[in-house]
């Protein structure tokens, strides 16, 4: 099931970006006493008693104002609201209810969605019985808060959490392979996906952003079930500034963490640059199985060194993840776009892959008899076993005195070793290492 979303909104100036960094424990949206100064939208994941939803802040609301920035920043909002799970009103205890407070509420009240009514900046018993004014607005129940230091927001959290939709298991569909298609604006992912459908399903122009949404196709490809999932453009987020857009990057970011294998497609024309690699990280974040298929290549000479110069410059530029297998395609012409599938469907195999404990053990034993761990603080580390927690993604966990000690190298060498002797190519790898008392 997709995480859940808690849009918290307002008009301007009443701490809604100062609650979000405080309930996602970072500063990660701008705070400033002037009105308006969170126009693109933030983001992030937020957990509380065990729930994890993500939370968004808006810009401040203005209902029916003539400036065009406000009217932009309202409509974000509003879409906002229309995604949103939950949302949380916010309002200003110090300075009373306001006409914009009033005309906010009105909206609110033609959503079927629960409305916790939030009166920000009450930061002592006084004002939070200054704060009952704001039960004009229509509101049951209200909550005074203070952001800046934290008063009444764990009742907040407490509420915001058991208004959230309860955990539905997805039903198991048997043998098919979600799989999501993603990159940057204009790239190729709708004919990539008309292209095995073998239909015009998905609109395609010459326009970045002609996708709004993700959308579901099934099908099968050599025998091979297969989920589709064709998303929105993945753009550098500063740059994410129509209303629309900034909200289709959070669903295509949602349909990431649900796929089994993500689809990266890279423009041939451009070759890898900077938003490629954040699209990967999202991928390798969300611990997925990846693909990098190069885009347009009809466009190239047939010849194999134009292809191992490409792939190598690609892979000098992403050594984190050298791992991930590369096709070179044309979703205009069919060029290996069905070998794609095939592709996909060797990294969902190593996606599900679980290993022996006895060959794992094995493996540890010949890998640290080779070369062992550097002793710490006068400290020898012994390691104890090793076995494979988890499939989808492939998490192990290694048993060792000293974990602390254990420093990056010698993880990323543990990594590097336990993929030449089981593989797991285009699959993140989850290694822990945890104490056990030598008996």
């Amino acid at each position: 099931m997709p995480l859940p979303i808690i849009s918290i909104v307002g008009r301007p100036n009443v701490g809604k970006s100062s609650l979000f960094n405080r309930l996602i424990k970072r500063k990660l949206a701008v705070i400033d006493s002037t009105p308006g100064v969170t126009r693109d939208r933030n983001f992030s994941k937020c957990e509380w008693v065990g729930r994890e939803f993500y939370l968004v802040d808006t810009g401040g609301m203005v209902p029916g104002t003539a400036d065009e920035m406000e009217r932009l920043i309202l409509d974000q909002a509003e879409i906002s609201m229309e995604e949103a799970d939950v949302i949380l009103f916010m309002t200003d205890c110090q300075t009373g209810v306001t006409d914009i407070d009033s005309r906010i509420a009105k909206i609110l009240h033609r959503t079927k969605k629960p409305i916790l009514l939030g009166v920000n900046k009450a930061d002592n018993d006084r004002l939070d019985l200054e704060a009952n004014s704001f039960y004009s607005l229509g509101y049951e129940k209200l909550f005074p808060i203070s952001a800046a230091n934290s008063r009444g927001v764990g009742d907040l959290l407490d509420e915001m959490v058991a208004s959230l939709p309860e955990k539905i298991d997805e039903p198991d569909t048997g043998p098919e392979i979600r799989v999501a298609v993603v990159g940057r604006p204009n790239v190729g992912k709708s004919s990539f996906v008309n292209q095995l459908l073998g239909e015009d399903r998905h609109i395609v122009s010459e326009v970045p952003g002609t996708t709004r949404d993700s959308v579901d196709s099934p099908i099968s490809v050599d025998g091979k079930n297969y989920i589709l999932v064709d998303t929105a453009g993945l753009r550098k987020r500063s740059r994410v500034k129509e209303s629309i857009e900034y909200y289709t990057t959070l669903r295509s970011i949602r349909a990431i963490e649900r796929c089994d294998v993500a689809m990266v497609l890279l423009d041939a024309n451009e070759g890898l640059n900077f938003q490629e690699l954040k699209i990967i990280e999202e991928v390798g974040e969300a611990q997925r199985g990846m693909v990098l298929a190069v885009n347009k290549w009809d466009i190239f000479e047939k010849d194999e060194r134009t292809v191992d110069v490409y792939a190598r410059q690609i892979r000098e530029a992403m050594p984190t993840y050298s791992h991930i297998p590369i096709i070179f395609i044309s979703a205009l012409t069919g060029q290996r776009v069905r070998k794609a599938m095939s592709v996909v469907d060797s990294v969902y195999g190593e996606f599900t892959k679980r290993v022996a404990t006895a060959d794992l053990n094995k493996f540890l034993e010949e890998v640290v008899a080779k070369q062992p761990p550097p002793a710490s603080k006068g400290r020898w580390i012994k390691f104890f076993y090793i076995t494979q927690a988890e499939v989808a993604p492939p998490k192990f966990i290694i048993f060792c005195n000293y974990p602390k000690l254990i420093l990056d190298p010698y993880r990323r060498y543990l990594t590097n070793r336990l993929r030449e002797s089981f593989g797991f190519e285009g699959v993140s790898l989850d290694i822990r290492i945890k104490p056990r008392k030598e008996k």
